[in-house]
C-alpha cells in the first residue's frame, strides 16, 4: 500500500525524430514538520514541443535542460531562474540531449546524436565554445559523473541496453548491470549512485552501486514501472506513477508515501524530476 503523505503550498530505447510536447517547471521546495512543501510554480520553458531533462547546476541558480526546434532538433538552453532569463548554449546542426556539469564545474557533459543515429557522449564549455568529444565508441543513452575521469553510462546495444562504468582517461570499460533504466543520480552524503533496474518483468526496483566496492544492492521497488526518480540533500528519494508524486526514505520509511498536488492541477503526466543540490528547488516535467 502507498500511505499519502500531506503536501502542501532527470523511456527512450533511443532518441527519436519527433518528440512528445512537454514543459518544465519549477517549484520552490521546502521540508518542515515530516512534510514537503511546493510553492511558486514557474513555466521555464514556455514553448510549444519537447523541453525535458533538467539538471541543476551544483552552485549556481541555473538549471539546463533540452528543448527541440520547429525541425525537431534538440538544443541545450539554460535558464536562470533568479533573473527569469533563457540562453541558448547550443545551435548546431546535431541534437544534444541530457545536460549534465561536470565534476570541475567548466563543462557541461551531453549526448550528442548524430544523424547517422551514433549517440556520443561530449562536453562543452560552458562559458561558450566548440565540444569536446569524449566517448564516440558507445551508443551512450544516459549518463552521470561518479568522479572527475570516471561515468555510470546507459549504453544502448542491440541485444538489450547495458549499466556501463566507463573511465574516460585509461578507456577502461565495464559492464555493471543489463536493463537499467535512464535515471541514474548520484545518493546523497555517499560514494554510491542509484540506477531502476528494469529486468524484472513483475518488478522493477532502485538499485544502489557502490563505487568504491562495485556492488550492487536494492534500495526498494519503482512505483509501478516508472523510472524518473530524484534525491533530496536530506536523503528522501522523488517518485512518481505520473499522476503524483511520493516521497521514500531508506531509512526512515518502509514504502513510498503519496504526496498530495491536488491543488497543482499542471502536475500531469509527470515524467523527469530533477531537485537542485540544496534542495530548494524542485524541477517536474509535464506534457503539455
Amino acid at each position: 500500500m502507498l500511505k499519502t503523505f500531506t503536501f502542501l503550498c532527470f523511456f527512450l530505447p533511443v532518441f527519436v525524430w519527433a518528440q512528445a510536447g512537454t514543459e518544465i517547471y519549477i517549484f520552490d521546495l521546502s521540508f518542515k514538520n515530516n512534510e514537503f512543501t511546493l510553492s511558486n510554480p514557474i513555466n521555464i520553458s514556455q514553448h510549444k514541443g519537447y523541453d525535458n531533462q533538467p539538471f541543476f547546476h551544483p552552485v549556481l541558480p541555473i538549471i539546463y535542460y533540452a528543448s527541440a526546434n520547429d525541425s525537431g532538433r534538440t538544443d541545450i538552453k539554460a535558464y536562470h531562474y533568479i533573473n527569469q532569463t533563457t540562453t541558448v548554449l547550443t545551435n548546431t546542426h546535431e541534437r544534444e540531449y541530457s545536460p549534465t556539469v561536470t565534476p570541475d564545474g567548466i563543462f557541461f557533459s551531453c549526448i550528442i546524436q548524430r544523424d547517422n543515429g551514433q549517440q556520443d557522449l561530449g562536453k562543452y564549455p560552458i562559458s561558450g565554445g566548440e565540444p569536446i568529444i569524449l566517448i564516440d565508441n558507445l551508443k551512450v543513452g544516459y549518463h552521470t559523473w561518479t568522479a572527475p575521469d570516471q561515468l555510470l553510462l546507459f549504453v544502448l546495444a542491440d541485444s538489450a541496453n547495458f549499466l556501463h562504468e566507463y573511465n574516460i582517461t585509461t578507456k577502461t570499460d565495464n559492464i555493471i548491470a543489463a536493463k537499467p533504466g535512464r535515471s541514474l543520480h548520484k545518493i546523497p552524503h555517499q560514494q554510491a549512485f542509484s540506477f531502476v533496474d528494469k529486468s524484472s518483468v513483475n518488478q522493477w526496483n532502485i538499485n544502489r552501486f557502490d563505487a568504491k566496492t562495485k556492488t550492487i544492492s536494492p534500495i526498494v521497488a519503482t512505483i509501478g514501472q516508472t523510472e524518473d526518480i530524484a534525491w533530496a540533500a536530506n536523503g528522501y528519494l522523488f517518485g512518481s506513477d505520473g499522476s503524483h508524486l511520493y516521497a521514500y526514505h531508506p531509512v526512515l520509511q518502509k514504502q513510498w508515501q503519496m504526496i498530495d498536488t491536488s491543488h497543482l492541477p499542471m502536475l500531469k503526466k509527470i515524467t523527469r524530476l530533477a531537485i537542485n543540490q540544496t534542495s530548494n528547488k524542485i524541477a517536474i516535467v509535464v506534457n503539455e
